[in-house]
């Protein structure tokens, strides 16, 4: 990369992002949503603002003060559409959609669009080889089976998957010796062996529930979300944009972050993880 692309490298060893530093993070997340909604509007794909930026779009009108990544999600037949219409429209000089179909080092269950010419590299990744850009996160919601039993095996199976994809990270920065030789053990798996598997395993069958099954963190919903409050769309503002979100998104917070609207604790208003280096495009 030449340095000409660049104006601001940010280096830091376990700290949080200043204000001014993150709100330009911010600023260039906000220019991947909206390639993300032109792509979309232009090929009649729906999508919804997810998780933390659909909170940020509900109670801030924005951005989360404090948050530090945004997240977009897709039913599965949604997402493909959008990949495909990539090819043709997506902004190549600025933008570049990663999934483990175009980048051979990538090992995240979700795709990621990422702003070329730019850096975000978090603590315990710095070794990883995939394109590294500020980004977006693009998640797939599937459904979930409808039987206990077999719920409980697949929340079992992907666990391991995410642990199996985790591995290249895990092996370097996880606290214990003998955790990192276990990672290195399951980093012997081929990537793509893994990635079939678990795409043979997605269920198809309609359900009750839908989970971004290779990335669960939401505690209140182990299992998922209700599918119907993720059937309809609307619009909300979100900073200077309007975008869509799921029309039941009210019903869809409170199963995720309970009462919603009440602000965490000002010890608990932190971005995510401790970031190493940030480039930001120029």
């Amino acid at each position: 990369m030449q340095k000409e692309y660049f104006i601001e490298v940010l280096n830091v060893e376990m700290e949080h992002l200043t204000d001014n530093k993150l709100r330009k993070l911010q600023l260039t997340e906000l220019e991947l949503l909206k390639e993300v909604d032109r792509i979309c509007r232009k090929n009649n794909i729906d999508y919804s603002l997810y998780a933390g930026t659909l909170l940020g779009a509900v109670r801030h009108k924005g951005f989360i003060p404090w948050d530090d990544d945004a997240d977009i999600a897709f039913r599965p037949k949604e997402y493909q559409k959008f990949f495909e219409a990539c090819k043709n429209d997506l902004n190549t000089e600025k933008f570049f959609l990663q999934d483990y179909r175009t980048d051979p080092n990538y090992r995240w269950g979700y795709a990621k669009l990422r702003r070329k010419n730019s850096a975000f590299i978090r603590k315990g990744q710095e070794h990883m080889k995939y394109q590294n850009g500020i980004c977006i996160d693009l998640f797939v919601l599937y459904n979930v089976p409808n039987n206990i039993l077999l719920r409980i095996f697949y929340n079992f199976i992907f666990l391991i998957i995410r642990k199996c994809l985790y591995s290249e990270a895990g092996m370097v920065s996880a606290p214990h010796t003998l955790l990192r030789i276990w990672y290195r053990i399951l980093y012997i798996i081929p990537r793509n062996l893994i990635f079939s598997f678990a795409n043979k395993l997605i269920y198809k069958q309609p359900s009750e529930l839908i989970s971004q099954m290779y990335y669960p963190n939401l505690k209140r919903c182990k299992y998922g979300i209700p599918a119907y409050a993720m059937e309809e769309f609307t619009e909300l503002e979100f900073e200077d944009t309007v975008f869509k979100v799921f029309k039941e998104y009210d019903k869809i917070l409170k199963f995720i972050y309970g009462d919603y609207l009440m602000l965490p604790p000002k010890e608990k208003r932190n971005s995510h993880n401790p970031t190493v280096k940030i480039i930001f495009p120029k």
